[in-house]
């Protein structure tokens, strides 16, 4: 690290209040200026919209996906299409276990009994293991997505992983999202046209189409009480 961990900190909550006006490029901007290549974007392959903006002032730039080893086919397939054609780096994190092993493990269908261990061992722990090397990581978080993300800063600091967190569409809605997709042809995932609102791991327990008049994070472990994954908190 070229800065100390404290002074990272101090940055992180400086630049939260500096950039809460800026547009999502120029947060971006700042972050490549600040940490360059020790900045990596995370993307659930949704859709590469994050990728995209962070790609035109850091070519090149590291996209990490993690592959819990449920994922749909067609996320799989978003993450392919992102590598082959756009300017980024994807790299692809897994869990410790497979999941054959972890069903030897812990038996079968954990993220039905225990989603909470489930995303631990298949996306907290990949995601902390694979963040290590950079100070700076940049997420497509959103507060219109649900009541636990209103808050969300455009630059933050994560005080578990020690790093800078950046949130550059925090203030974005979906039409925005909608709006940047259409003009920039973004990459998106095909599950969103057939009524997915948010996509994660493909079991129904984790993933299914939100009813009407719900918001876009219902689907996600329905009936759970569970409203993130860990990832977040």
């Amino acid at each position: 690290m070229s800065s100390t961990v404290t002074d990272y900190e101090a940055t992180a909550l400086r630049a939260g209040r500096e950039l809460e006006e800026a547009t999502a490029q120029e947060i971006l901007a700042w972050a490549a200026d600040t940490f360059g290549r020790r900045l990596c974007v995370t993307s659930s392959m949704e859709d590469a919209v994050v990728a995209h903006l962070a790609s035109s002032t850091l070519p090149g730039v590291d996209v990490v996906f993690l592959d819990t080893g449920y994922h749909f086919p067609e996320t799989i397939g978003t993450r392919d299409a992102v590598a082959a054609t756009m300017p980024v780096n994807v790299i692809t994190l897994t869990p410790l276990r497979t999941v054959a092993e972890q069903d030897a493990e812990h038996g079968p269908d954990l993220h039905d009994r225990d989603p909470d261990l489930c995303c631990a061992l298949r996306k907290v722990e990949p995601l902390n293991r694979g963040l290590a090397g950079y100070d700076a990581w940049a997420t497509g978080l959103r507060r219109d997505e649900s009541p636990t993300r209103a808050d969300t800063p455009v630059v933050s600091w994560d005080p578990k992983r020690r790093k800078v967190k950046i949130a550059p569409i925090a203030r974005w809605t979906q039409e925005d999202v909608d709006a940047y997709v259409a003009a920039n042809g973004v990459l998106t995932n095909p599950l969103l046209w057939e009524g997915y609102t948010s996509i994660g791991c493909s079991p129904l327990s984790c993933t299914r189409k939100p009813a009407e008049g719900e918001d876009a994070r219902a689907g996600r472990w329905s009936g759970s009480g569970k409203i993130e994954c860990g990832i977040h908190l």
